[in-house]
């Protein structure tokens, strides 16, 4: 099928002059063309990147690459598949690049953003999961140096919540019932879908308390739907949390907050 995330634009790399001349240095990465090393690699702080359906993500990269020659502009890419695919595989929409910072006369460093804007380009569903982390340089003339080097990234679709407590307000010892729904990001309809099956934290902060702690936990029916009911002891705010998934983001409802008489 081809890509399933496409190469869009690549804006503001600037040619990087490497002066000293010499043999390759040591550690460089074996692409056929060969001539680079990368180093101190980093992809969004090493955390998942989040996608919904609708506002462009921007990913924060930065990279160190070493070379005694020339190179017009070099950036780091996220792909699956065999090494030797990388331009079938890779998963952005936009990169931009930052001209060199340069540590000494063989080393630039380069700060790096990703750019994913799913309500503008076609995502899968099946794009969401584990990504390898590429690295490439192309020098000035001809030639290229891609190197593999061996992280992960996850990319997530993200998920959402709703809570709703009832009644309110309500008498001590009566029952209150917590409902809500999990939804996530269907990147190929642009619309969020129920989520059913998901197990779900209920959480409760009493009024006057700086944070939640965890009162039971529930699971969604087929259609992503949360039910529970709790006996009325304090007035305070109710909330759902789900902790996430390898192709989902994690997420936590607005509190819902129920007076106590």
């Amino acid at each position: 099928m081809g890509k399933q995330v496409w190469r869009v634009a690549l804006t503001g790399a600037a040619a990087a002059v490497m002066t000293a001349v010499a043999a390759v240095p040591a550690g460089a990465a074996t692409a056929p063309e060969g001539g680079a090393a990368f180093t101190n690699i980093k992809v969004n702080g090493g955390k998942a990147i989040l996608i919904g359906t609708g506002k462009e993500v921007s990913v924060p990269a930065s990279f160190r690459v070493t070379t005694t020659r020339t190179w017009r502009w070099s950036d780091v890419f996220l792909y699956r598949g065999d090494a030797e695919r990388f331009k079938d595989d890779r998963m952005w929409h936009s990169i931009g690049t930052s001209d060199c910072i340069r540590v000494s006369s063989n080393v630039c460093d380069v700060q790096e953003t990703m750019y994913f804007n799913p309500s503008l380009w076609s995502m899968r569903n099946s794009e969401a999961g584990a990504w390898k982390v590429g690295a490439e340089v192309r020098f000035n003339g001809d030639g290229l140096d891609i190197d593999n080097k061996g992280l992960t990234v996850y990319v997530k679709r993200y998920s959402a919540l709703t809570v709703k407590a009832s009644p309110k307000p309500v008498a001590k010892g009566k029952t209150i019932t917590v409902t809500g729904k999990v939804t996530r990001a269907n990147w190929e309809t642009r619309k969020y879908v129920s989520y059913g099956g998901r197990k779900v934290s209920l959480q409760f902060k009493p009024a006057g308390a700086t944070s939640y702690a965890w009162v039971k936990t529930v699971y969604s029916n087929n259609s992503g739907d949360l039910k529970t009911t709790v006996k009325a002891s304090k007035t305070g705010s109710w909330r759902w949390v789900y902790g996430g998934n390898d192709t989902t983001g994690p997420s936590t409802s607005a509190g819902d907050y129920v007076v106590v008489k």
